[in-house]
């Protein structure tokens, strides 16, 4: 272990008395038992002609991009938070991923949207470079690779607001959204005005006239129409936790509405029904997202953890 990754992995160890009592609600930390998703993804029979979207759980999106495969902030083990020794100290899951860690298959990208602990989590990060080193390329918030550098990437890159990475035939671009961005309290965190603080993004990734948008973590905002986007095929955006965290966290009308910004032609929903974040009902969440859909021209792709959205729907 060089000094960087010491100090790195000694500042998480610290961090674990502050945050374990934070993510690790009583109702969460004694859990008797995670359910299990509902369908299971089926990535070895997709085509590379085809478009597929499948919901791993939480924020954690497994995409089939005319062959290229994208991981979205993966999150494969039972808990969430810090990590230390082998061990993850903190909140356990409400439903198991669609997919066991030894189930993934391999990504060609990995597709971080901010350095939370529920998205850019360490051991889920850690194992998919041990299991496939130096063949996975990371894209990632300004000012956040330092928390993953000493992971075997085939490449990392970080992309600030409005920049721009082409990588396997795909066209990305970050776009800002609004949310915070500290791991830790005590870190730089451009949401408090600190320019040189960590990030947080959504991004667009286009290819063959395609375009796929990951929304990240973020409030309601108009930056996606200010982004100028005539279309968007398909959207991933998150509609939980927004009790009490309305101002960090869009609630499902409010995605809604940032999708028809886009001209989303199909809705997929994330960040809900996988960890107890919010103090909204655990169904709510999606019920809200069904009764106000049919007020705005999109296609729900998918309401359960493991299932998979084509494009095009028949």
């Amino acid at each position: 272990m060089n000094r960087k990754s010491f100090l790195k992995k000694s500042l998480i160890a610290a961090g674990a008395l502050l945050f374990v009592p934070v993510l690790d609600k009583s109702a969460n930390a004694k859990a008797a038992s995670i359910s299990a998703p509902d369908a299971k993804p089926e990535p070895y029979l997709w085509k590379s002609t085809d478009i597929d979207v499948a919901w791993i759980g939480h924020s954690t999106v497994l995409i089939n991009f005319f062959g290229v495969k994208i991981l979205t902030d993966p999150i494969l083990f039972e808990r969430v938070g810090v990590y230390f020794l082998g061990t993850t100290f903190g909140q356990s899951r409400y439903t198991h991923p669609a997919l066991t860690p030894d189930e993934m298959i391999q990504p060609d990208i990995i597709l971080l949207s901010h350095a939370h602990l529920d998205h850019m989590d360490y051991r889920s990060l850690l194992f998919l470079t041990e299991k496939f080193p130096g063949k996975i390329t990371c894209i990632t918030a300004k000012n956040t690779s330092d928390v993953i550098d000493d992971l075997k990437w085939k490449s990392l890159q970080e992309l600030d607001w409005k920049e721009s990475f082409a990588t396997h035939g795909i066209q990305f671009k970050a776009l800002e959204v609004i949310h915070f961005g500290f791991r830790f309290p005590w870190e730089k965190d451009r949401s408090r005005g600190d320019w040189n603080g960590r990030s947080f993004n959504a991004y667009a990734m286009e290819m063959k006239g395609k375009r796929i948008i990951f929304g990240g973590d973020t409030a309601y905002t108009e930056n996606f129409k200010a982004a100028g986007f005539s279309h968007a095929d398909i959207a991933i955006m998150p509609i939980g936790a927004y009790n009490p965290w309305h101002r960090v966290h869009a609630n499902p009308e409010e995605s809604l509405a940032m999708a028809q910004h886009m001209n989303t032609k199909y809705f997929v929903p994330v960040h809900f029904y996988t960890f107890r974040q919010g103090q909204e009902p655990i169904d709510e969440p999606l019920s809200r997202l069904k009764a106000s859909a049919e007020k705005y021209n999109v296609k729900i792709g998918w309401d359960t953890i493991g299932e998979t959205c084509h494009l095009p729907l028949e």
